[in-house]
């Protein structure tokens, strides 16, 4: 099977440090297997969508020298721009009784999962508040002019899969993570089910995304299953963070890729960084994207040496 893989930026904000990892990760797996990358841009969440982070998004991968592939029908991919698509593969699910319609708000869930055991490992467990209704009790909710999400019926028993990097994964999801949302009544559809029609659609087959995902691939995965399709193989990085452990944001200083681009810094400095946190490179130098690809050839098992912790970084040593 030849490789097709993706790289899929959201224009909530302007692309750091974190994102480029990843993005590097995806482009020199791809690369190295003479496949083919696609670029989709993962604009659903539309209140947190900034004006020209798209465009931005896009000259941080040209910068870097990450390129990609078009597809006969565009150079690359929109979320908002496939609705109509997700909407026919709901109708699919309602059809299984796969979803249905949860009136719950967030704080009622919160409040309803307060014992010990409705802890989740990725956030609150939904408690099935609304799990005994069925997708034609959508219609009285809707003359009723109530607002409900659509939540997805996460099967019970252990889930296992293998990631590239950490191994076999193994969860009963139903308990520990619970039901989730697909899709808003008003027709905006959610992360989970938008990237997997997509991924499905596009015929990706291998996703390289951050660690903190790694639960969201449990959910992915059960509607893959459920819509009788092939889930990709996963790779989940560990995250660039800052010297506290914690992600990176603004406390950490400014580590957006325009910013480096704006102060000088050459993509070749950045690669060189990337690079040596991921094993690649025994020192900090100057290297090009295509300089990092020839180098694999004497690295032919590099992603199970890639360090399995966050990478801290120092941005007041590093990038000065």
């Amino acid at each position: 099977m030849n490789y097709v893989g993706r790289l899929a930026p959201s224009p909530t904000g302007a692309q750091h440090l974190g994102n480029a990892r990843t993005f590097l990760v995806a482009w020199l797996a791809c690369r190295q297997a003479l496949g083919k990358l696609l670029l989709r841009i993962e604009d659903l969440d539309t209140p947190r969508t900034k004006i020209g982070a798209t465009e931005q998004a896009i000259t941080d991968l040209q910068w870097l020298g990450l390129d990609w592939d078009a597809t006969q029908e565009q150079p690359f991919a929109i979320q908002s721009k496939r609705e109509d698509r997700y909407r026919e593969i709901l109708e699919q699910l309602k059809q299984q009784n796969q979803i249905y319609p949860c009136t719950c708000t967030r704080s009622e869930v919160d409040e309803a999962a307060s014992a010990p055991h409705e802890s989740s490992l990725d956030g609150t467990i939904y408690p099935g508040t609304c799990s005994h209704r069925c997708p034609s009790d959508a219609e009285q909710l809707d003359k009723r002019g109530a607002k409900y999400a659509w939540r997805f019926r996460m099967p019970d028993g252990v889930k296992t899969w293998t990631d590239d990097l950490f191994g076999p994964q193994a969860l009963n999801a139903k308990e520990m993570l619970g039901d989730f949302v697909v899709a808003r009544s008003y027709g905006v559809s959610a992360y989970q089910l938008a990237v997997v029609v997509d991924d499905h659609d596009f015929g990706i087959n291998h996703v390289v995304r951050g660690n903190d995902l790694v639960f969201s691939t449990f959910r992915q995965n059960a509607v893959y299953e459920a819509l009788g399709w092939q889930a990709p193989a996963w790779l989940h990085l560990p995250l660039v963070v800052g010297p506290d452990g914690r992600r990176l944001a603004k406390r950490h200083g400014d580590t957006r890729l325009s910013h480096y681009r704006e102060q000088g810094v050459a993509p070749e400095t950045i690669m060189a960084h990337l690079a040596k946190s991921l094993g690649l490179l025994d020192c900090s130098q100057w290297i090009s994207t295509n300089g990092l690809l020839g180098l694999l050839d004497q690295k032919p098992n590099w992603i199970g040496c890639i360090p399995r912790e966050n990478h801290v970084i120092s941005l007041d040593v590093e990038f000065r």
